[in-house]
């Protein structure tokens, strides 16, 4: 796919590329205020079309990822100077992965708004496209070092799966032993990074203290982020029949009286 040309991308221009029909349910209303806010530099025309695409990506991104990208990057065609229009699409095309365009768009909003948070994204896109050593170099970054502790959590676990990739799994799983794994805390990113450690385990083959993190990341995970629950059934040797629908109990043979 051919990105836009740069100018192309921050000109206000309702006309060009429609893309998706936009559900008739979606009046654009229903984006968060501060977005809503940031598009006031469009005309009001275009300003309606592109938050009707952004309620719509979202709307879709967990069930369908390529339509919401098709979604957000129709926003981006219209309203590509704002930097929570570039975010959406970034994030849309991740999602659907499209990891080269979602690393440059990330790029983008990163030089637009000065924000280094958008890093353990980037260095995930690395990953998407082949280059985990491309990935622990940003993870080593002097840019990293300053994040905020969710952020570092999440490069954490960034840079333990590109070890993976680069079949270092002893390393991946001494990356990992940091204090934030003994958090006591009840922060949202503990059950990523206790699922990301048993993972770790895992490929080394500690299966009992791999099992162990996984209670703790299943009993965590209340969002269903993970697929902890699973991972410990196939741990235990629970096999569940997709075909059994549990109702009632067999026929008994017609010879038996």
């Amino acid at each position: 796919m051919r990105a836009p040309a740069a100018g192309d991308r921050f000109r206000d221009r309702p006309e060009r590329q429609a893309g998706p029909r936009l559900p008739e349910d979606i009046t654009g209303r229903e984006l968060d205020p501060e977005v809503r806010r940031s598009l006031q530099g469009l005309t009001a025309e275009n300003a309606d079309v592109v938050a009707r695409h952004l309620v719509a990506s979202g709307r879709v991104v967990d069930v369908d990822p390529e339509r919401a990208w098709q979604h957000a990057l129709a926003a981006q065609r219209r309203g590509g100077r704002i930097a929570a229009v570039r975010e959406a699409a970034a994030i849309a095309a991740y999602r659907a992965g499209h990891f080269r365009e979602a690393l440059a768009e990330l790029r983008t909003v990163r030089r637009m708004t000065g924000d280094d948070s958008y890093l353990p994204l980037m260095a995930d896109c690395e990953r998407g496209l082949g280059r985990p050593e491309r990935a622990l170099d940003l993870a080593t970054s002097p840019e990293a070092a300053k994040l905020d502790t969710p952020a570092k959590v999440e490069m954490l676990i960034v840079a333990a799966g590109a070890r993976h990739d680069m079949g270092q799994h002893d390393a991946a799983v001494v990356s990992l032993q940091v204090p934030q794994l003994r958090t006591n805390s009840r922060a949202p990113w503990r059950a990523r990074l206790w699922y990301a450690y048993a993972d770790a385990l895992l490929s080394v083959g500690r299966d009992a203290e791999a099992r162990e993190w996984l209670v703790k990341a299943a009993e965590a995970d209340a969002d269903g982020e993970t697929d902890a629950a699973e991972r410990l059934d196939e741990l235990d040797g629970i096999v569940f029949d997709e075909d059994f629908d549990g109702e009632g109990d067999a026929e008994p043979d017609e010879d038996e009286g």
